[in-house]
């Protein structure tokens, strides 16, 4: 085992000696307006409904070195994000059709993951234990993990929002004017009844944007999971554990 490791970390310092000889390409005028002209029209990697103007600038990029004429040179696309460059309803060692022109069987290969593209390109780079291990998963960007917390947040609103419901009509919680005593009992407390049409005037908006199948009910293990996954985003970027306020 000693010496597997040895040759692995040897072979991954050849990788990086090999990516650090790569030159740092600028975006250009045209690779920005091609980039939101991909938006605009919803084409990959815009597909999926995400703010993905960093992937489409890098996409573009790699389009517009491509199209330079190189004699005798190959390009190869290397990515681990599968949601928004592979192909949805096939392979996703596929590139998504509407990147399919970037391509080619021969000149322009798309990859997945950097051992496949290096055994391609490079063999001898390529150690046996490296690929039967693969590369470890990139970690989410930022906005995947925002749009995440965003819907779980509203997740656990609404089906709060849906319990206090129950409690006014049932007459468990009084709809008031305006509140005078405070009362200690949180479950019982009136709600002033301007409060109350602005909440429904916002449940109704969270319906709207995602949609009743996404908004509940679920058992106490779905419920349990939806607090738990809000609970640690929220950590990693920066809360304390448990922080679930709504």
């Amino acid at each position: 085992m000693h010496h597997l490791g040895e040759g692995v970390v040897e072979s991954i310092g050849r990788v990086e000696k090999l990516l650090a000889t790569g030159s740092v390409v600028d975006a250009s005028d045209g690779v920005k307006l091609r980039a939101a002209e991909r938006a605009i029209a919803k084409k990959a990697p815009f597909h999926t409904g995400r703010n993905s103007m960093a992937d489409a600038v890098l996409i573009e990029i790699y389009g517009e070195l491509k199209a330079v004429k190189s004699p005798g040179i190959r390009f190869a696309f290397v990515t681990h994000n599968t949601k928004d460059f592979s192909h949805v309803n096939a392979d996703n060692r596929l590139p998504h059709p509407d990147l399919a022109a970037y391509f080619s069987k021969i000149k322009s290969l798309y990859f997945i993951n950097l051992s496949e593209a290096l055994r391609r390109v490079r063999p001898a780079l390529v150690s046996n234990l490296m690929m039967e291990q693969e590369w470890a998963q990139e970690p989410r960007g930022l906005t995947e993990i925002m749009e995440a917390m965003d819907l779980l947040f509203h997740q656990v609103w609404y089906n709060r929002h849906q319990g206090l419901r129950q409690n006014i009509e049932s007459g468990r919680v009084k709809l008031v004017e305006k509140e005078a005593v405070p009362v200690r009992d949180h479950l019982r407390r009136p709600i002033q009844r301007d409060v109350w049409a602005m909440a429904q005037k916002a449940a109704k908006s969270v319906e709207k944007q995602y949609g009743l199948e996404k908004l509940g009910p679920w058992d106490d293990f779905e419920w349990g999971m939806i607090n738990g996954k809000l609970s640690a985003l929220r950590w990693v970027l920066g809360d304390e554990w448990d922080m679930l306020d709504t």
